[in-house]
């Protein structure tokens, strides 16, 4: 189809979406990048013509991978962001004021560079705010070498091929662990189980070797065919999980900021997941 792009990221489905307007293309250190304008959801940014985020629909994504594990941890000061090179995943966590400092860190710079240029309300001035420390880096080799503790741990990852496939392993998530502060909480990006059930069934299983509690919430965000989405959840603090309704109300209402997706019902009802992904579940 001409002015259309086909995204196929399993060989027997996949979605198209009309572009309106190509305002970026380009190769960047690692994947070929894209970002133009859809009249439905105005600008995309796709990587290897896989739909990364769009205009219209991240901030589900987005809020649903920060201010979930923020509010449930009750008490984070220091956010470490593994990709997002974005900058909509930074924007969010530091809408918390009780966030001192958000590190970020993002394999390719081309990423930062053009999201900056073509996607600037994504990221809405977090490249500006003093509390951020961008770091270009391989995301697996700063896990293993950082000596800093975390409170909340983000894995804003592509899906487990190229590489993005190193942040899918024991040895990352183990890496991940041991930079957690004791109450912290590891959140990663586990693909549409509908369609992608071993990703997810791959990382709960190295959670549950590692994390006294673990599991996967999840959110339903269009651009992401094929389902829901999950989001792998790994702590070892036992009551993060299972705050009621009135205590994540309680938690939010002490923020200034509103939210498009994210809310305390939300936040407890994600975790309610349909039997075909329960089945997904390591024994």
């Amino acid at each position: 189809m001409k002015n259309w792009i086909i995204e196929q990221l399993y060989p027997e489905y996949g979605q198209s979406m009309r572009v309106d307007e190509m305002l970026y293309e380009g190769t960047g250190d690692l994947q070929s990048l894209k970002v133009f304008h859809n009249e439905r959801f105005g600008r995309v940014l796709t990587l290897d013509n896989i739909v990364q985020t769009t205009q219209a629909d991240n901030f589900i994504y987005h809020e649903m991978l920060t201010h979930l594990p923020i509010i449930a941890h009750g008490n984070a000061k220091n956010v470490l962001i593994i990709g997002g090179g974005d900058g909509g995943m930074a924007y969010e966590a530091l809408r918390h004021q009780s966030i001192e400092k958000v590190t970020m860190v993002e394999i390719d710079s081309a990423v930062v560079e053009f999201s900056k240029q073509h996607l600037p309300m994504l990221s809405n001035g977090a490249f500006d705010d003093p509390r951020l420390n961008l770091i270009i880096n391989d995301g697996a080799l700063f896990m293993k070498e950082t000596k800093d503790k975390y409170d909340v741990i983000i894995v804003d990852s592509t899906d487990p091929i190229g590489p993005g496939e190193v942040l899918f392993t024991h040895e990352f998530y183990s890496d991940a662990k041991k930079a957690l502060t004791e109450e912290g909480i590891l959140v990663t990006q586990n693909g549409v189980p509908f369609m992608q059930g071993d990703e997810l069934t791959t990382s709960l299983t190295h959670f549950k070797s590692l994390f006294k509690d673990w599991s996967a919430y999840i959110a339903t965000i269009p651009t992401y065919a094929g389902g829901p989405m999950a989001f792998g959840w790994a702590t070892d603090s036992e009551k993060h999980r299972f705050k009621t309704v009135e205590e994540i109300a309680a938690r939010f209402s002490e923020e200034d900021f509103e939210t498009h997706y994210y809310n305390p019902e939300v936040h407890v009802a994600a975790f309610a997941l349909p039997q075909y992904i329960k089945k997904l579940f390591p024994v």
